[in-house]
């Protein structure tokens, strides 16, 4: 699951700059495919973070 936190958190990140015109063309293709989470990258952050609460969840023994 962190891993899956990881990936995601990533994702974010390149959504954030994409949307804010930091990556040249290639945002520009990011954002073609995913034009609502560069418009609002804290939804994918948000499901990063979730993730990562959930696999402490589930790793505690």
């Amino acid at each position: 699951m962190y891993y899956v936190a990881g990936l995601l958190l990533g994702l974010s990140g390149l959504f954030y700059s994409a949307g804010h015109h930091e990556l040249g063309s290639f945002g520009a293709d990011v954002c073609s495919y995913g034009g609502m989470f560069c418009d609002s990258p804290g939804v994918v952050f948000t499901g990063a973070a979730l993730s990562a609460a959930w696999g402490m969840f589930v790793s505690i023994k």
